[in-house]
């Protein structure tokens, strides 16, 4: 199906069914169309992941990248039962 003959039939599909369409080009995926009210979702957590990235880098500014790093590794292991 080709977005540019079928826009208003996939809009449609994806204001009332609730889908979301992949676009290809050259047989690749190059967007997407999705719910504006899942557009939304995705903003509010991409800024609020932005915004808790930047607390954690001021949290930890003054910590030497190998020790947050060996300090993150044993956490992981501790979450997977390893350690």
């Amino acid at each position: 199906m080709t977005v540019r003959q079928n826009l208003g039939d996939l809009l449609n599909e994806i204001r009332y069914r609730g889908d979301s369409v992949v676009i290809t080009k050259s047989g690749k995926p190059v967007a997407a169309l999705i719910d504006i009210e899942l557009f939304e979702r995705l903003c509010t957590l991409d800024e609020e992941y932005r915004c808790f990235r930047g607390e954690l880098a001021q949290a930890f500014s003054n910590v030497p990248p190998e020790k947050g790093k060996t300090v993150i590794d044993e956490a992981v292991r501790t979450a997977r039962g390893q350690g």
